[in-house]
């Protein structure tokens, strides 16, 4: 059966409240599907404007089939544009990151401004037109220190994101921050499955110990279940706004980002072994406020973050496979704070080094139980996995539509 027709019909049988069928997680066939209908059409979290601090600083990054470059131009935009020169297609850029005056493809020399247009390609014939060969542009956007990026040809408006997510990150000065360190995991097992075991607590007090040691279980922190009726999260959400912080839970309409401050267990402030500070300056010169806890953003396919008073942990997910998923985490402090003077590194990273080792391991471990031929969708736990059925019901209703707009009606129970 087409594969499509396939995903369709499984996606229209799917019990709510239930994990999805096997293939959904392994097959390779619905793999390029997501990539297709997901990866290479929405916005995706990249990294930070920090990355880029001066004209000529890049990063690249590999979305699927599509090798990627962002550089800050002359004029201090950022630009991102394919990595692949115009002249036989070689990547342009070989490293992760670095600084160019221009972009040089070591191939043949081709030499390209920084913001994309051909300077230079040696011995073509006359009438050779450089104009119609610079890099070709991807969609990028900036928000509070945040790059996304888009490769369709006609991207989704990104405003009602930015408008929802921008007053929560505004205040925490993330574009003028730094990264004290970075580090990237690959988990054998398909995305969803790292996003599924984020959605939810329920697995952690039998398997973080660092992390509960400052991060409640309750499942009403996140937002998505009942935070609006617990007076902790109530009078935390009050004190920080009084402080002139967007707390309250916030989500769009399609489900695919939010928004929302949460207290850290007892006289917690940091993620770390004893709960205090992990850096003794404030991340934010204009964020002073005692107790902000943590504030969590998220946006689907591509990140979940924490960010608290001292420094922040970003996390993005990009897929490699069906059953490979690199996970980049950065720990982000104030622009001058000084390692071994203001943190100390290990003690910065530890609890969420250990904390990723801990997922990297369940998330394989459920990826090698849904391989079995006895394999069967479960029920969710509807007291403490309302994340995880958001995000499925958030993948279902997102995919189904595009799936099957190809001319054929969708199917009314994922439209």
């Amino acid at each position: 059966m087409d594969t499509r027709n396939d995903m369709l019909r499984l996606l229209s049988g799917r019990r709510d409240g239930f994990s999805l069928e096997q293939p959904f997680y392994t097959d390779p066939d619905f793999f390029k599907l997501d990539m297709e209908l997901i990866w290479y059409r929405d916005w995706l979290f990249i990294g930070h404007d920090c990355e880029l601090p001066k004209p000529g600083s890049f990063i690249t990054v590999q979305i699927g089939d599509y090798p990627v470059v962002l550089v800050r131009d002359q004029q201090g935009k950022i630009n991102a544009f394919h990595n692949s020169c115009r002249h036989r297609g070689s990547r342009v850029c070989n490293t992760d990151k670095g600084m160019a005056a221009k972009l040089v493809c070591p191939y043949h020399q081709w030499t390209y401004e920084l913001d994309g247009k051909l300077l230079f390609a040696r011995q073509m014939a006359d009438g050779f037109d450089k104009s119609q060969f610079g890099l070709k542009p991807v969609a990028c956007e900036s928000v509070a220190g945040y790059i996304f990026i888009c490769l369709a040809k006609e991207p989704a408006d990104f405003a009602p994101m930015r408008a929802m997510i921008e007053p929560y990150l505004k205040p925490h000065r993330l574009n003028e921050a730094k990264i004290a360190f970075e580090s990237t995991i690959v988990e054998k097992g398909n995305w969803k499955l790292v996003w599924e075991n984020n959605r939810e607590c329920y697995h952690c007090a039998g398997n973080h110990p660092e992390l509960c040691k400052t991060f409640p279980e309750a499942p009403t922190v996140t937002g998505v279940q009942g935070a609006d009726s617990d007076p902790e999260m109530l009078a935390h959400w009050a004190k920080c706004e009084a402080d002139g912080l967007p707390s309250k839970f916030r989500i769009d309409p399609a489900g695919q980002y939010r928004a929302t401050r949460a207290p850290l267990l007892r006289d917690a402030v940091s993620y770390t072994m004893t709960g205090k500070r992990a850096v003794k300056k404030n991340l934010s010169d204009t964020v002073s406020a005692d107790r902000i806890g943590t504030l969590m953003h998220y946006h689907y396919p591509t990140t979940w973050n924490h960010i608290l008073i001292d420094h922040a942990v970003t996390f993005r997910v990009l897929p490699i496979s069906a059953t490979e998923t690199a996970v980049t985490t950065k720990w982000l402090v104030h622009k001058d704070a000084v390692e071994g003077v203001d943190y100390d590194l290990a003690e910065l990273t530890h609890v969420w080094t250990e904390t990723n080792d801990q997922d990297r391991r369940i998330v394989e471990e459920n990826a090698f139980g849904i391989l079995s031929p006895a394999y069967e969708p479960g029920p969710y736990s509807e007291l403490h996995e309302g994340g995880v059925i958001q995000f499925v019901d958030w993948y279902a209703r997102f995919i189904g539509p595009r799936l099957a707009d190809d001319g054929r009606p969708a199917l009314r129970s994922v439209a």
